[in-house]
């Protein structure tokens, strides 16, 4: 049994960018994870994804490279835990790598990455940092 199915989908992808795969498949799908991968690729560290109906359903994703076959994503963190939840008011948001990572939070305006959530100025649980 998956207890934290957000952590799964970080690992999968971990996993995935160590074996240099192009895609990823992500399953069971849900709201929340397409959410997330929908932020990570508006702030290009992902190339996209595609979500596949069916009986529990599954989400591909396609990992992005650079030209010298590098990783975009250099590492991913889950922040807020099952066991211990982070949560930030709008003027803590964390800032990942000094900009040169973001961190995704949950906020009531939807799944923002930091930058977004500054700028229309709302809080929330921080879910995980991507750099």
């Amino acid at each position: 049994m998956m207890t934290d199915p957000i952590a799964d989908m970080l690992t999968r992808i971990r996993n995935a960018i160590r074996s240099r795969k192009r895609e990823v498949e992500i399953f069971p799908k849900s709201k929340m994870k397409v959410a997330i991968l929908e932020t990570m690729k508006r702030e290009g560290f992902i190339e996209g994804f595609n979500v596949e109906e069916g009986v529990k359903g599954k989400i591909i994703v396609r990992l992005k490279y650079t030209p010298e076959g590098e990783s975009v994503i250099t590492d991913l963190k889950r922040v807020s835990k099952l066991s211990r939840r982070i949560y930030a008011g709008k003027d803590e948001i964390p800032r990942v790598r000094n900009g040169l990572g973001i961190a995704v939070i949950s906020t009531s305006k939807g799944i923002l990455s930091d930058r977004e959530a500054r700028k229309l100025g709302v809080g929330g649980e921080v879910l995980l940092f991507v750099w």
